[in-house]
């Protein structure tokens, strides 16, 4: 293997094992695409299979690294547990987990339904934690150090005059706060987990909400930098996160939004 430099051996993740969810699709695609950036293997995880497999393919192509696609659905238990057999099994013990895979159904908080909100809170605050569990308990009992990113939002600390989404909102502020508590009681195992907190980059997910008029001249003008994020913005905070340079972090959120939250 060609030796590393040193700045490569501080964010290198050779010899490691991802696992990403909402990997299909917009910055789940990007968290993937950081991992393997960095040598990681990596398994892709979310229900569309078409899309995984052609990711995958990028992913090999163009890093050189194991790529794992699974199709599943998060909020099934059974699912999880596949996921974990076969990555364990086809790619080795899972040391990073991303969960970044959300939804974000809207409507006006007097008008919001109960199944929307079930739905949010389903897919951005309990699959996390199950899956959590799950990827710490394994560690746990081989003593063994890992990383958990959670993918919140600048939703989940600020609340927005401009969208009306608050099942996402709710629950994103729920995943922050569940990625604080984690990391105080995984701590002494060498499990640390931080978030890292985008503003608004459009995605598959928003492609829609910012075509109608005013709304990305709105947000533009919320945002010290006075544009809306790009995708693979989100890469240099994940492998910091996934990597030895960010050893002495835990319980944190890094900010990606353009100075948003510096109002």
């Amino acid at each position: 293997m060609e030796k590393q430099s040193p700045l490569e051996t501080l964010f290198s993740l050779r010899g490691h094992v991802g696992l990403v969810t909402g990997a299909s699709v917009g910055l789940g695609v990007e968290c993937a695409h950081a991992l393997a950036l960095a040598g990681a293997d990596v398994a892709l995880v979310a229900r569309r299979e078409q899309l995984l497999q052609g990711l995958a393919s990028e992913l090999r192509k163009s890093y050189g690294v194991k790529i794992l696609p699974i199709a599943a659905d998060i909020t099934v238990e059974a699912d999880l547990d596949r996921v974990i057999s076969r990555t364990v099994a086809e790619l080795g013990e899972i040391d990073i987990l991303v969960n970044n895979a959300g939804i974000a159904p809207g409507g006006r908080a007097e008008k919001y339904s109960r199944a929307s909100w079930d739905a949010a809170f389903a897919v951005n605050v309990t699959a996390p934690m199950v899956l959590s569990q799950k990827f710490a308990r394994r560690l746990i009992e081989r003593k063994k150090p890992g990383r958990i990113i959670n993918v919140t939002s600048l939703a989940g600390y600020l609340g927005s005059a401009v969208f009306r989404y608050v099942g996402y909102a709710a629950s994103k502020a729920a995943l922050a706060n569940l990625t604080r508590q984690l990391a105080i009681e995984w701590a002494d195992h060498g499990i640390l987990v931080n978030a890292v907190a985008p503003g608004l980059i459009p995605t598959d997910m928003n492609v829609d909400s910012l075509t109608k008029p005013g709304i990305r001249e709105q947000n533009e003008a919320l945002t010290p930098l006075k544009r809306l994020g790009r995708p693979e913005e989100i890469r240099g905070a994940v492998i910091l996160l996934a990597s030895g340079a960010s050893s002495y972090m835990t319980g944190t959120a890094i900010s990606i939004d353009g100075g948003r939250q510096a109002w």
